[in-house]
């Protein structure tokens, strides 16, 4: 592997990981072009196990024997841009989680179909905006025991730098693609689908009925406004977390948590 000692911070092929934007490196136009960043080791390594194509690597100079020697050793040929902590902050404008970041190829998305067939249990993310909730989500639906992940276009990607980090990799280990139909669409493969929401008619997320049925599709707002009231009249069902001592909600990523673990698929 080409071992690079940057000279300059204005070498183009540094850009991506310092002049590019979050839309830019997606490349919404081009879709099959669009990268992203990884940061951290475990990150790296978990999207390396999951088949991502990694570009370059960004490495502290300490690291190269260190905590990144794996990572430098499996990619080959793929070039290693390092030098000094400051440096690669300067150059990125942030510290480096444990000192190493990837640019990696994005997969072409699944398609609904195929993330539905078999799944049993999903979560939409709808309207959530923040970056350290998406992670957060992902992070919890593969702990337990989500099968896949629909985000709505106005919701943040799941492959944002910050949301991969948080996530701990997570994004990379369940099929996720952006939902293109209306959320009635989900009733074509057979599921039933969870708005939860505060509202006067809304059941509790320990009702039985709920683990009853064999495919749902839990949808998750954003904090604030919470779900569109169109996605909560038209949802199967509109549920609340039972709440004590005056608190009125959950974080988005933290009532995810609770609702994923209490209504997992346990056929």
């Amino acid at each position: 592997m080409p071992i690079v000692e940057i000279q300059s911070l204005n070498d183009p092929a540094l850009q991506v990981y310092a002049h590019l934007t979050e839309a830019q490196l997606r490349n919404r136009l081009h879709p099959t072009q669009g990268l992203f960043i990884a940061e951290s080791p475990k990150v790296i390594r978990v999207a390396l196990n999951a088949g991502y194509e990694p570009l370059s690597l960004l490495c502290e100079a300490r690291h190269i024997d260190g905590d990144a020697k794996d990572i430098i050793d499996r990619i080959g040929d793929v070039p290693v841009y390092t030098g000094e902590r400051a440096m690669l902050a300067s150059l990125t404008g942030y510290t480096l989680t444990r000192g190493v970041l990837c640019a990696m190829r994005r997969k072409t998305l699944p398609s609904l179909e195929s993330i539905c067939r078999q799944a049993h249990r999903l979560v939409v993310i709808h309207g959530v905006t923040d970056t350290t909730n998406i992670g957060a989500i992902f992070r919890s639906a593969a702990a337990l025991g989500i099968d896949g992940v629909l985000l709505t276009h106005d919701s943040c990607d799941p492959l944002n730098r910050r949301a991969v980090r948080v996530s701990m990799g997570s994004v990379f280990l369940l099929p996720w693609t952006w939902l293109e139909e209306p959320l009635a669409a989900l009733h074509t493969y057979g599921f039933r689908t969870v708005a939860m929401a505060l509202t006067e008619n809304s059941t509790t997320l320990d009702d039985a009925c709920l683990l009853q049925e064999p495919k749902l599709a839990i949808i998750m707002g954003t904090e604030g406004d919470g779900l569109p009231m169109q996605a909560i009249a038209n949802s199967d069902y509109v549920v609340r977390i039972p709440m004590a001592h005056g608190v009125d909600s959950l974080n988005v990523a933290a009532a995810s948590a609770v609702a994923f673990w209490q209504l997992r698929y346990t056929k």
